[in-house]
């Protein structure tokens, strides 16, 4: 079979003044922002974890993560982004103030990196901060598609209703926001995922539990052309990330400490 390919796309790179249209408390640790404004007509992403900036007031001034759009309708001039609230950080302090009327600026996204070609299986695997990006995926894949989702939250209350015309089956992890470092409860969780031909495996946690999976998979036998793997977040540094662990020269910028994206 042959191997995906990755196809990418570069995008103006432009800045957006925005409106909260609508804030909301997803979940405990999730909090849904809905933006809107005219800038949004020309807006484009082409791949469901695609990331832009967030521009929001810090205590040394004007601070930046990234964020992945996890809905957006250029029509009605709308963009979803989800925030996960992990404590205090600039952007999650900004989103649990949000309300409609709030301003906000965003930038990008600057280009997508698009993953094509005949997936029979979508594995996902992440923690909070790729919960967006797995929700987008899982609601645009078509029916008579297979995807597994695996995600860790800190507990049942923060699992989220995602809706998906696939084949999807999807495990919750619950371990708390203190243990989200720890790369057992994923690694435990594997064994149960069927890596049959076909299957695409997307990873995307703290970099160093990114790395122990990366390296499980492939112990399991699955070749790395069917595998992407991403640090959101690494412990400790403040917007850091690897955007791909293969290619780690490219990826740095957008985290929070401790856990910035949403």
């Amino acid at each position: 079979m042959t191997a995906p390919t990755i196809r990418r796309m570069r995008h103006e790179l432009k800045f957006r003044e925005l409106t909260v249209a609508k804030a909301e408390r997803l979940t405990p640790h999730m909090i849904r922002v809905t933006l809107s404004g005219a800038d949004l007509a020309d807006f484009a992403s082409g791949s469901f974890d695609d990331h832009l900036k967030v521009f929001v007031p810090g205590a040394d001034g004007m601070a930046k993560r990234d964020y992945t759009p996890r809905r957006f309708d250029t029509e009605a001039q709308e963009l979803v982004i989800d925030f996960a609230d992990h404590g205090e950080g600039p952007a999650a302090s900004w989103a649990r103030s949000a309300h409609p009327g709030s301003a906000v600026q965003i930038g990008g996204p600057r280009g997508s990196r698009v993953i094509e070609g005949e997936i029979a299986h979508w594995v996902l695997i992440g923690d909070e901060t790729a919960l967006p990006a797995m929700g987008r995926k899982l609601e645009e894949l078509p029916a008579g598609v297979k995807v597994t989702m695996l995600a860790a939250v800190p507990g049942p209350e923060d699992e989220q209703e995602i809706e998906s015309a696939a084949d999807a089956t999807i495990h919750w992890l619950h371990r708390p926001l203190d243990q989200a470092t720890e790369a057992k409860p994923f690694l435990d969780a594997l064994p149960r995922i069927e890596l049959t031909p076909g299957t695409f495996v997307w990873i995307a946690t703290e970099a160093g539990i990114a790395k122990q999976l990366r390296e499980a998979v492939l112990a399991m036998g699955h070749p790395l052309p069917w595998l992407k793997a991403a640090g959101y977040w690494i412990n400790g540094e403040a917007e850091a990330s690897i955007k791909d662990l293969d290619a780690p020269a490219e990826g740095q910028g957008g985290m929070g400490k401790g856990m910035g994206r949403g």
